[in-house]
């Protein structure tokens, strides 16, 4: 993303990717090995008990001998963008200028590819330290349009993977994301408004309202990234594209009758006329 040999200032780069300038100075601070440990055991209770707090996944860590307190369970949730998935009331307020779009795909019917698109953003633990994934997907098809590994959680490579997915396949009329701060900023929605995109957020703590993408980040977990110990990011970056492109082309989905994602996303005609 950023190019320190570039003629544009660094400043200027991080604006207009919709990063902080402080971040393209800084470097992850060191996350100890026992740290490490826990957040990856975490997140694999987090895809198990989706529903869990942080007094519950403390609880269940005990059960394991890890011993941890409440607080700092809380803590490594945060740093690993996971929370309890249940719907609680929303009295919190979106960050200054981040503005919280409604649910549009409640009984919706999405019949076709590019109706609807989605993206979220996961932790990917590495043998020695981690890194973020987002991922654009269609809604209808499952196909990953998208994708970008990142070792901060900044709103600029999310919208990469966004501008990306534009380029290539054209505009989707609804775009649905969770209220995280990188998909409410001023600089995500801008770029879906200038083309004309359909905004829809998720209900807070409701991991139905984006059940597809939670479901593509079950099948990455258990089916590459636990299965590895990737040594350096532009390893867990090759390896997880690699992935992605046999979960496309050759991973069939029994909700789309054993076709593949990419079978349902340009097979338009038949699965519309299914449908």
């Amino acid at each position: 993303m950023i190019d320190r040999s570039h003629d544009l200032p660094l400043a200027k780069q991080a604006k207009a990717l919709g990063i902080s300038r402080s971040s393209v100075y800084s470097l992850p601070r060191p996350v100890s090995a026992a740290d490490l440990a826990i957040m990856r055991r975490m997140d694999e209770l987090h895809l198990d008990y989706p529903f869990a707090g942080s007094r519950m996944l403390r609880d269940l860590l005990a059960l394991e001998g890890i011993k941890t307190g409440r607080l700092h369970v809380a803590t490594l949730m945060k740093r690993i963008a996971i929370e309890a998935i249940y719907r609680k009331p929303n009295t919190s307020k979106p960050m200054p200028g981040h503005k919280i779009y409604p649910y549009l795909l409640r009984n919706l019917p999405v019949t076709k590819p590019d109706q609807v698109w989605a993206t979220d953003i996961t932790y990917v633990p590495m043998a020695h330290g981690f890194v973020y994934l987002v991922a654009v997907i269609d809604w209808f098809s499952r196909r990953v349009l998208s994708h970008r590994v990142s070792i901060t959680m900044e709103a600029g490579f999310c919208i990469e993977a966004l501008q990306e997915a534009l380029a290539k396949h054209g505009k989707p009329e609804i775009f649905n994301s969770d209220q995280g701060s990188q998909f409410t900023s001023a600089e995500f929605t801008s770029v879906l408004l200038k083309s004309g995109i359909a905004i829809s957020m998720d209900g807070k703590g409701s991991w139905r309202d984006n059940v597809f993408i939670e479901r593509l980040w079950r099948s990455v977990k258990w089916e590459e990234v636990y299965l590895r110990a990737y040594d350096t990011v532009s390893e867990a970056r090759t390896s997880i594209g690699s992935y992605l492109c046999f979960y496309n082309s050759g991973r069939p989905h029994s909700s789309l009758d054993r076709q593949t994602p990419d079978q349902a996303y340009f097979n338009r005609p038949s699965l519309a006329a299914a449908a």
